[in-house]
């Protein structure tokens, strides 16, 4: 009898253990996050994300004119990228897909594909937030703020189009998240602005 309580009270005493480096665990993690991030610590985070999913409205600006987009967008490295436009109706189900340097086109209404083999012009998808990641990592010439609850992070771009002088990411300090992605041309006017209205990384 005696033995059964002892081996009891040890089992409560392990649980016990097990709860508190778990909770402890949990307020380390909570710590981490928000205002308790230091900017470089927010930055690095959204420059090592792994994967997201994220529904964006692009406006491009070009000879005076404005179109205005809503795709669907899906990054993973391991799976590469996918982007399908839901709006303006005459182009929805237009779909691209970059994986493993190849590219493929295609309708998904009109059931129309098209693959581009060992495609020279990945690296130009400016509407994906994977590309300027990668182009501010590789970028000499790169620069952070903060302003009104926001990281801006900054790349130059030197691909010798005058229309993409510049990247600015927005990133919300509370949230963790990307806000926008606004693209200048060499007079820094606004060519492309990218709005994350819903966005999920990992």
């Amino acid at each position: 009898m005696k033995n059964k309580k002892v081996l009891f009270l040890f089992v409560v005493v392990i649980i016990i253990l097990f709860s508190i480096i778990f909770i402890y665990k949990n307020m380390i993690k909570k710590s981490k996050v928000g205002n308790n991030m230091s900017s470089q610590e927010i930055v690095d985070y959204i420059l090592n994300i792994n994967s997201y999913k994220a529904k964006v409205t692009v406006q491009v600006n070009c000879n005076k004119k404005t179109n205005k987009y809503v795709i669907y967008q899906e990054y993973s490295k391991e799976n590469g990228s996918v982007q399908e436009v839901l709006e303006p109706s005459n182009i929805e189900g237009t779909k691209i897909t970059n994986k493993n340097g190849n590219l493929v086109m295609e309708n998904t209404k009109m059931k129309l594909s098209t693959i581009f083999e060992n495609y020279k012009g990945l690296g130009e998808n400016y509407l994906d937030l994977s590309v300027f990641i990668d182009d501010y990592r590789a970028s000499n010439n790169v620069k952070s703020e903060e302003l009104n609850g926001q990281i801006i992070i900054e790349t130059k771009c030197n691909n010798g189009n005058k229309y993409r002088g510049s990247k600015k990411l927005y990133i919300d300090k509370e949230k963790l998240i990307p806000t926008k992605l606004v693209i200048e041309d060499n007079n820094q006017n606004t060519t492309v602005n990218i709005e994350y209205n819903e966005i999920e990384l990992s």
